[in-house]
């Protein structure tokens, strides 16, 4: 296989605005329900009674933007029981052959990421493509180039480790020893790992 792309986020820089998210649903034009990229919010702290008072401490929160990983280790490629789900040789992205799927969603039971979303009109698995036509026009992913702030990079994985770190393991994602994502994280001040969390999604019902 020839590079693997990747993302960057920097967890320190994101808001929770959601631009990235906007952006991706706006550009696949995505039905209600479907949503390539997501943005978590995780928080955690605790109460300390003080008296007749309940004193709010070591409270925090952080917000994680989530698309698919690209993995090197795919499971909704292995899962796929009709080779739809495909590892690209030439840049690692994992892509969906949508001639051949049949809907069956093992992909996304199979993805610990929940990055393959099902089109209920199409009857077909859809996902992230790392915005390929984007790129062989020479534009950035459409996420990376709608975040305000600049939290989120893109390139080869190998190069995004070497400027950026090889942190990829923020909870309340899964352990990257899973599928070994193609993805470096800056960590917020605050962020907990897979090991060591401690709070919890706040907005679940829109990001998981």
């Amino acid at each position: 296989m020839g590079k693997q792309l990747g993302f960057y986020v920097d967890l320190g820089k994101c808001t929770g605005c959601k631009a990235c998210q906007i952006a991706c649903k706006d550009n696949s034009n995505l039905p209600l329900g479907v949503n390539y990229r997501r943005v978590v919010q995780y928080t955690g702290g605790d109460w300390v009674q003080d008296g007749d008072l309940y004193i709010p401490a070591g409270v925090y929160t952080y917000y994680v933007s989530v698309a698919c990983m690209h993995c090197a280790n795919p499971l909704c490629v292995e899962g796929c029981p009709t080779g739809a789900m495909y590892k690209r040789e030439e840049d690692g992205v994992v892509l969906i052959d949508p001639s051949k799927c049949v809907g069956c969603r093992y992909c996304e039971w199979a993805c610990p990421y929940g990055a393959p979303q099902f089109d209920a009109e199409a009857g077909i698995m859809t996902k992230c493509d790392f915005c390929v036509d984007e790129q062989a026009a020479g534009e950035k992913p459409v996420c990376v180039a709608g975040c305000p702030f600049r939290a989120l990079d893109y390139g080869d994985i190998d190069e995004l480790r070497a400027k950026y770190g090889d942190f990829a393991d923020p909870a309340p994602l899964p352990d990257p020893s899973i599928t070994r994502p193609s993805v470096v994280f800056s960590p917020h001040k605050n962020t907990r790992t897979s090991k060591a969390a401690d709070g919890q999604v706040m907005n679940v019902e829109e990001a998981i």
